[in-house]
Protein backbone atom coordinates (compact mmCIF):
# COMPACT_ATOMS: atom_id res chain seq x y z
CA UNK A 1 0.00 0.00 0.00
CA UNK A 2 1.45 3.14 -1.00
CA UNK A 3 1.98 5.65 1.43
CA UNK A 4 0.94 9.02 1.85
CA UNK A 5 4.26 10.78 0.80
CA UNK A 6 4.16 8.48 -2.46
CA UNK A 7 0.66 9.11 -3.65
CA UNK A 8 1.05 12.66 -3.47
CA UNK A 9 4.77 12.80 -4.91
CA UNK A 10 4.92 9.64 -7.59
CA UNK A 11 8.30 8.64 -8.47
CA UNK A 12 9.97 10.09 -11.82
CA UNK A 13 10.20 7.64 -14.44
CA UNK A 14 14.08 6.41 -14.68
CA UNK A 15 14.66 8.16 -17.98
CA UNK A 16 13.37 11.38 -17.10
CA UNK A 17 16.53 14.13 -16.16
CA UNK A 18 17.12 15.05 -13.17
CA UNK A 19 18.25 18.19 -12.50
CA UNK A 20 22.04 18.07 -11.80
CA UNK A 21 22.95 20.13 -8.04
CA UNK A 22 24.46 23.57 -8.19
CA UNK A 23 25.75 23.68 -4.39
CA UNK A 24 24.75 26.15 -1.82
CA UNK A 25 23.34 29.75 -3.64
CA UNK A 26 26.01 32.39 -3.68
CA UNK A 27 25.53 34.97 -1.26
CA UNK A 28 25.17 38.22 -3.64
CA UNK A 29 28.07 39.84 -4.83
CA UNK A 30 30.40 42.56 -3.61
CA UNK A 31 31.02 43.98 -6.48
CA UNK A 32 27.70 44.30 -7.23
CA UNK A 33 26.40 46.27 -4.62
CA UNK A 34 25.10 50.13 -5.96
CA UNK A 35 26.76 53.02 -4.31
CA UNK A 36 27.71 53.08 -0.22
CA UNK A 37 31.09 54.25 -1.19
CA UNK A 38 31.98 54.94 2.56
CA UNK A 39 30.94 51.01 3.69
CA UNK A 40 32.81 49.06 0.93
CA UNK A 41 36.26 51.30 1.48
CA UNK A 42 35.70 50.56 5.34
CA UNK A 43 35.32 46.88 4.75
CA UNK A 44 38.10 46.66 2.35
CA UNK A 45 40.47 48.67 4.57
CA UNK A 46 39.83 46.40 7.46
CA UNK A 47 40.68 43.27 5.62
CA UNK A 48 43.90 44.62 4.29
CA UNK A 49 44.40 45.87 7.62
CA UNK A 50 43.01 44.20 10.53
CA UNK A 51 44.39 46.12 13.17
CA UNK A 52 42.67 48.90 12.21
CA UNK A 53 39.90 47.91 14.77
CA UNK A 54 36.64 47.17 12.66
CA UNK A 55 34.00 49.01 11.02
CA UNK A 56 30.78 50.81 12.76
CA UNK A 57 27.97 51.08 10.26
CA UNK A 58 25.28 53.50 11.12
CA UNK A 59 22.15 54.23 8.84
CA UNK A 60 18.83 53.25 7.60
CA UNK A 61 17.52 50.03 7.31
CA UNK A 62 17.47 48.36 3.89
CA UNK A 63 20.38 50.11 2.92
CA UNK A 64 22.60 46.94 2.40
CA UNK A 65 24.62 46.92 5.34
CA UNK A 66 24.17 43.11 6.77
CA UNK A 67 24.57 42.10 2.40
CA UNK A 68 28.00 43.81 2.27
CA UNK A 69 29.42 42.13 5.09
CA UNK A 70 28.48 38.71 4.45
CA UNK A 71 29.50 39.33 0.25
CA UNK A 72 32.80 41.01 1.49
CA UNK A 73 33.83 37.96 3.64
CA UNK A 74 32.52 34.77 1.23
CA UNK A 75 35.04 37.20 -1.92
CA UNK A 76 37.71 36.38 0.39
CA UNK A 77 40.70 33.81 -0.23
CA UNK A 78 40.29 30.29 1.95
CA UNK A 79 42.77 30.32 5.16
CA UNK A 80 44.65 27.64 6.04
CA UNK A 81 43.76 26.56 9.62
CA UNK A 82 44.48 23.68 11.73
CA UNK A 83 42.62 20.32 11.57
CA UNK A 84 40.67 19.83 14.31
CA UNK A 85 41.21 23.38 15.88
CA UNK A 86 37.53 24.73 17.23
CA UNK A 87 39.89 28.07 17.31
CA UNK A 88 40.75 27.78 13.45
CA UNK A 89 44.59 28.52 14.59
CA UNK A 90 46.71 28.56 11.86
CA UNK A 91 49.37 25.93 11.30
CA UNK A 92 52.64 28.61 11.82
CA UNK A 93 49.97 29.46 14.90
CA UNK A 94 52.70 30.60 17.84
CA UNK A 95 51.14 27.62 20.42
CA UNK A 96 48.65 29.67 21.91
CA UNK A 97 46.23 27.06 21.75
CA UNK A 98 46.49 23.08 22.52
CA UNK A 99 46.74 22.09 19.15
CA UNK A 100 49.71 24.45 18.01
CA UNK A 101 51.31 24.17 21.77
CA UNK A 102 54.33 22.48 21.21
CA UNK A 103 54.42 18.72 22.78
CA UNK A 104 56.73 17.34 25.71
CA UNK A 105 58.90 14.29 24.09
CA UNK A 106 60.17 11.48 26.27
CA UNK A 107 63.56 13.69 27.11
CA UNK A 108 61.74 16.43 29.04
CA UNK A 109 62.33 18.82 26.04
CA UNK A 110 59.92 20.77 24.29
CA UNK A 111 59.03 19.35 20.41
CA UNK A 112 57.22 21.74 18.15
CA UNK A 113 53.94 19.81 16.80
CA UNK A 114 53.14 19.28 12.95
CA UNK A 115 49.40 19.99 13.00
CA UNK A 116 47.75 18.91 9.29
CA UNK A 117 46.52 21.86 8.00
CA UNK A 118 42.89 22.40 5.96
CA UNK A 119 41.97 24.99 3.97
CA UNK A 120 38.53 26.49 5.43
CA UNK A 121 36.37 29.70 4.45
CA UNK A 122 37.00 32.99 6.04
CA UNK A 123 34.46 32.56 9.49
CA UNK A 124 31.85 35.02 9.50
CA UNK A 125 30.12 35.06 12.83
CA UNK A 126 26.51 36.30 13.92
CA UNK A 127 26.67 37.75 17.24
CA UNK A 128 22.44 37.36 18.09
CA UNK A 129 21.18 40.35 20.59
CA UNK A 130 19.39 37.85 22.80
CA UNK A 131 22.46 36.00 23.10
CA UNK A 132 23.90 34.68 26.40
CA UNK A 133 27.22 35.14 27.66
CA UNK A 134 27.66 31.48 27.96
CA UNK A 135 27.07 31.03 24.54
CA UNK A 136 29.34 34.12 23.18
CA UNK A 137 32.38 33.09 25.85
CA UNK A 138 31.82 29.23 25.77
CA UNK A 139 30.84 26.89 28.80
CA UNK A 140 33.06 24.89 31.25
CA UNK A 141 31.75 21.92 32.67
CA UNK A 142 32.35 21.92 36.06
CA UNK A 143 31.31 18.14 37.21
CA UNK A 144 33.43 16.80 34.71
CA UNK A 145 36.88 19.10 35.89
CA UNK A 146 36.03 18.33 39.57
CA UNK A 147 34.81 14.24 39.02
CA UNK A 148 37.51 13.58 36.23
CA UNK A 149 40.22 16.38 36.26
CA UNK A 150 39.41 17.34 32.72
CA UNK A 151 39.22 20.79 31.15
CA UNK A 152 35.91 19.92 29.22
CA UNK A 153 35.23 23.60 27.15
CA UNK A 154 32.84 24.09 24.85
CA UNK A 155 33.67 26.65 22.36
CA UNK A 156 31.48 30.11 22.04
CA UNK A 157 30.69 32.73 19.52
CA UNK A 158 34.16 33.85 20.34
CA UNK A 159 36.03 31.08 19.29
CA UNK A 160 34.23 30.81 16.15
CA UNK A 161 34.78 34.11 14.72
CA UNK A 162 38.79 33.56 15.36
CA UNK A 163 40.41 35.33 12.43
CA UNK A 164 37.52 36.09 10.63
CA UNK A 165 34.64 38.67 11.31
CA UNK A 166 32.05 38.82 14.08
CA UNK A 167 29.34 40.85 12.94
CA UNK A 168 26.33 42.57 15.33
CA UNK A 169 23.33 43.65 13.86
CA UNK A 170 21.96 46.51 15.65
CA UNK A 171 24.41 46.70 18.20
CA UNK A 172 23.12 49.69 19.69
CA UNK A 173 20.36 47.28 21.18
CA UNK A 174 23.08 44.90 22.87
CA UNK A 175 23.03 44.28 25.96
CA UNK A 176 25.17 46.14 29.02
CA UNK A 177 26.95 42.23 29.82
CA UNK A 178 27.56 41.25 26.64
CA UNK A 179 29.38 44.89 25.57
CA UNK A 180 31.69 44.16 28.47
CA UNK A 181 32.63 41.14 27.10
CA UNK A 182 33.58 42.43 24.06
CA UNK A 183 35.73 45.82 25.48
CA UNK A 184 37.87 42.67 27.13
CA UNK A 185 38.55 40.90 24.32
CA UNK A 186 38.16 43.73 21.66
CA UNK A 187 41.22 45.40 23.30
CA UNK A 188 43.43 41.72 24.25
CA UNK A 189 42.60 39.22 21.57
CA UNK A 190 42.61 36.75 24.10
CA UNK A 191 39.06 35.39 25.90
CA UNK A 192 39.56 34.19 29.57
CA UNK A 193 36.41 31.77 30.34
CA UNK A 194 36.78 31.39 34.76
CA UNK A 195 34.36 29.30 36.33
CA UNK A 196 34.78 27.83 40.15
CA UNK A 197 38.89 28.90 40.33
CA UNK A 198 38.99 26.95 36.71
CA UNK A 199 40.80 29.12 33.67
CA UNK A 200 40.63 28.46 30.14
CA UNK A 201 42.30 31.25 27.37
CA UNK A 202 41.87 31.05 23.72
CA UNK A 203 42.50 33.39 20.58
CA UNK A 204 40.15 35.47 19.90
CA UNK A 205 40.82 37.89 17.42
CA UNK A 206 38.62 39.22 14.78
CA UNK A 207 37.10 41.95 12.52
CA UNK A 208 34.03 43.21 14.79
CA UNK A 209 31.92 44.81 12.16
CA UNK A 210 28.44 46.51 13.93
CA UNK A 211 25.73 47.89 12.15
CA UNK A 212 22.70 49.77 13.66
CA UNK A 213 20.07 52.21 12.72
CA UNK A 214 20.73 55.76 14.98
CA UNK A 215 17.09 55.71 15.09
CA UNK A 216 16.55 53.25 17.25
CA UNK A 217 19.25 54.41 20.28
CA UNK A 218 23.46 55.03 20.83
CA UNK A 219 25.88 52.91 21.25
CA UNK A 220 27.71 53.11 24.46
CA UNK A 221 31.15 55.41 24.24
CA UNK A 222 33.55 52.82 25.25
CA UNK A 223 32.32 50.48 22.25
CA UNK A 224 31.76 52.82 20.04
CA UNK A 225 35.34 54.09 20.61
CA UNK A 226 36.78 50.44 20.23
CA UNK A 227 35.65 50.30 16.34
CA UNK A 228 38.15 51.89 14.29
CA UNK A 229 35.95 53.39 11.11
CA UNK A 230 32.78 54.47 11.57
CA UNK A 231 30.36 54.69 8.19
CA UNK A 232 27.51 56.43 8.12
CA UNK A 233 25.20 54.83 5.34
CA UNK A 234 22.15 56.56 4.05
CA UNK A 235 18.82 55.73 2.03
CA UNK A 236 19.85 56.16 -1.98
CA UNK A 237 18.24 59.33 -3.74
CA UNK A 238 19.28 59.21 -7.02
CA UNK A 239 16.22 57.63 -9.25
CA UNK A 240 19.00 55.83 -11.58
CA UNK A 241 20.80 54.14 -9.26
CA UNK A 242 17.44 52.83 -6.81
CA UNK A 243 16.12 51.60 -10.19
CA UNK A 244 19.86 49.81 -10.70
CA UNK A 245 19.64 48.52 -7.61
CA UNK A 246 15.99 46.90 -8.03
CA UNK A 247 17.14 45.71 -11.30
CA UNK A 248 20.45 44.22 -9.68
CA UNK A 249 18.09 42.07 -6.62
CA UNK A 250 15.16 40.61 -9.23
CA UNK A 251 18.18 39.46 -11.26
CA UNK A 252 19.94 37.79 -8.14
CA UNK A 253 16.59 36.32 -6.90
CA UNK A 254 15.58 35.28 -10.04
CA UNK A 255 19.38 33.08 -10.62
CA UNK A 256 21.72 34.08 -8.62
CA UNK A 257 24.05 31.18 -9.60
CA UNK A 258 24.19 33.20 -13.19
CA UNK A 259 24.16 36.35 -11.74
CA UNK A 260 27.46 35.43 -9.55
CA UNK A 261 28.78 34.14 -12.70
CA UNK A 262 28.47 37.59 -14.41
CA UNK A 263 30.13 39.07 -11.53
CA UNK A 264 32.32 36.82 -11.43
CA UNK A 265 35.75 38.53 -13.48
CA UNK A 266 34.89 41.65 -11.05
CA UNK A 267 35.33 40.03 -8.24
CA UNK A 268 38.18 38.17 -8.87
CA UNK A 269 39.78 41.72 -10.17
CA UNK A 270 39.15 42.86 -6.46
CA UNK A 271 40.46 39.77 -5.06
CA UNK A 272 43.61 40.09 -6.51
CA UNK A 273 43.70 43.70 -5.29
CA UNK A 274 42.75 42.84 -2.08
CA UNK A 275 45.35 40.08 -1.66
CA UNK A 276 48.35 42.05 -3.35
CA UNK A 277 47.33 44.84 -0.69
CA UNK A 278 48.23 42.16 2.49
CA UNK A 279 51.32 41.05 0.49
CA UNK A 280 52.24 45.13 0.26
CA UNK A 281 51.42 46.38 3.63
CA UNK A 282 54.25 46.10 5.43
CA UNK A 283 56.43 47.57 3.05
CA UNK A 284 54.28 50.84 2.99
CA UNK A 285 55.86 53.59 4.16
CA UNK A 286 54.62 56.18 6.16
CA UNK A 287 56.77 59.59 6.31
CA UNK A 288 56.85 62.18 9.33
CA UNK A 289 55.64 65.05 7.65
CA UNK A 290 52.36 63.06 6.95
CA UNK A 291 52.46 61.77 10.29
CA UNK A 292 52.98 65.33 11.83
CA UNK A 293 49.51 66.00 9.56
CA UNK A 294 48.06 62.98 11.55
CA UNK A 295 48.38 64.44 14.77
CA UNK A 296 47.77 68.14 13.96
CA UNK A 297 44.42 67.06 12.57
CA UNK A 298 43.40 65.11 15.79
CA UNK A 299 44.53 68.30 18.03
CA UNK A 300 42.43 70.66 15.88
CA UNK A 301 39.59 68.44 16.34
CA UNK A 302 40.38 68.24 19.95
CA UNK A 303 40.41 64.25 19.69
CA UNK A 304 40.24 62.39 23.13
CA UNK A 305 43.38 59.82 23.40
CA UNK A 306 45.77 58.69 21.03
CA UNK A 307 43.65 56.13 18.89
CA UNK A 308 42.71 58.87 16.64
CA UNK A 309 46.31 59.12 15.60
CA UNK A 310 46.57 55.16 15.17
CA UNK A 311 43.29 54.77 13.08
CA UNK A 312 44.47 57.21 10.51
CA UNK A 313 48.18 56.16 10.50
CA UNK A 314 46.61 52.50 10.13
CA UNK A 315 43.80 52.92 7.62
CA UNK A 316 45.97 55.78 5.03
CA UNK A 317 48.66 52.89 5.24
CA UNK A 318 45.89 49.77 3.71
CA UNK A 319 44.76 52.34 1.99
CA UNK A 320 48.38 53.21 -0.15
CA UNK A 321 48.51 49.52 -0.10
CA UNK A 322 45.18 48.72 -1.73
CA UNK A 323 46.01 51.19 -4.79
CA UNK A 324 49.43 50.02 -5.16
CA UNK A 325 51.55 52.59 -3.67
CA UNK A 326 54.32 52.01 -1.39
CA UNK A 327 54.04 55.70 0.09
CA UNK A 328 51.09 57.38 2.33
CA UNK A 329 50.14 60.77 1.05
CA UNK A 330 48.02 63.25 2.58
CA UNK A 331 45.31 63.22 0.21
CA UNK A 332 45.15 59.23 2.00
CA UNK A 333 44.82 60.90 5.35
CA UNK A 334 42.05 63.24 3.61
CA UNK A 335 40.29 60.54 1.85
CA UNK A 336 39.66 58.54 5.11
CA UNK A 337 39.49 61.35 8.01
CA UNK A 338 35.80 61.21 8.55
CA UNK A 339 35.58 57.19 8.70
CA UNK A 340 37.93 57.25 11.51
CA UNK A 341 37.39 60.51 13.24
CA UNK A 342 33.77 60.67 13.01
CA UNK A 343 32.87 58.53 16.31
CA UNK A 344 35.62 60.23 18.25
CA UNK A 345 34.69 63.99 18.08
CA UNK A 346 33.43 65.44 21.72
CA UNK A 347 30.04 66.04 21.40
CA UNK A 348 28.87 69.91 22.27
CA UNK A 349 25.42 70.26 22.56
CA UNK A 350 25.72 73.83 20.95
CA UNK A 351 27.53 72.60 17.84
CA UNK A 352 25.20 73.32 15.12
CA UNK A 353 27.34 71.66 12.08
CA UNK A 354 27.43 67.93 11.86
CA UNK A 355 30.41 65.86 12.57
CA UNK A 356 31.50 65.07 8.99
CA UNK A 357 30.90 69.06 8.51
CA UNK A 358 33.64 69.51 11.36
CA UNK A 359 36.26 67.26 10.53
CA UNK A 360 36.23 68.54 6.84
CA UNK A 361 36.54 72.36 8.30
CA UNK A 362 39.57 70.47 10.23
CA UNK A 363 40.86 69.21 6.85
CA UNK A 364 40.86 72.05 4.65
CA UNK A 365 43.02 74.32 7.34
CA UNK A 366 45.42 71.51 8.71
CA UNK A 367 46.50 69.36 4.97
CA UNK A 368 46.05 72.46 2.55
Amino acid sequence: MATETETLAPRPAENDAAPAPQGPVPPYPFVAIVGQAELKLGLILCVVNPTIGGVMVMGHRGTAKSTAVRALAAMLPPIKAVAGCPYSCAPEADGFCEHTRPHDSPNGKAQPRKPRAITIPVPVVDLPLGATEDRVCGTLDIERALTQGVQAFAPGLLARANRGFLYIDEVNLLEDHLVDVLLDVAASGVNVVEREGISVRHPARFVLVGSGNPEEGDLRPQLLDRFGLHARIVTITNVDERVEIVKRRRAYDADPFAFAAAWEKETARLQRKIKQAQKRLPEVQLPDPVLYKIAELCVKLEVDGHRGELTLSRAATALAAFEGRNEVRVEDVRRIAILALRHRLRKDPLETQDDATRIERAVEEVLA
